[in-house]
């Protein structure tokens, strides 16, 4: 039993260090100029918000030492919703503010997916499995 939850403890972590090494993948390709391009000074104004806050987020060298990786994963976004939520209280209803909230959750969700994708990739990749394609 105590195995299962050595086990299950280093599973989290991995979801971590996942979490991580996508967060970072991802801000190197907007430095790469994969981003969003220059635009609306307003946009490029929210991309630098969003990258900063995902570097935080993917940063554990702030956190408490007794915190592990997976805690912080899972806690972590409480934290930007409640701001979220702050904030859209203080717009009128009629900008429909929790619409705009839901679409910016389903896009952060969708970058999170392509990144698990980009991740499963690369790590097959580093273990040498052969997938029958070149690059």
């Amino acid at each position: 039993m105590c195995g299962d939850l050595e086990t299950d403890e280093t599973l989290l972590e991995e979801f971590y260090t996942r979490f991580v090494e996508d967060a970072r993948a991802f801000l190197a390709d907007y430095e790469e100029g994969d981003g969003p391009a220059d635009g609306d000074g307003l946009y490029r104004y929210l991309d630098e918000l969003f990258r900063s806050m995902l570097k935080t987020a993917a940063d554990g060298e702030s956190a408490p030492a007794d915190t592990s990786g997976y805690d912080r994963l899972c806690m972590e976004p409480l934290v930007f919703a409640r701001i979220a939520g702050f904030m859209a209280a203080h717009q009128p209803l009629e900008d429909d503010p929790m619409r705009r909230l839901i679409e910016a959750v389903m896009t952060g969700y969708s970058e999170g997916e392509d990144a698990l994708e980009r991740y499963a990739h690369r790590h097959a990749h580093a273990h040498g499995h052969a997938h029958g394609h070149t690059h």
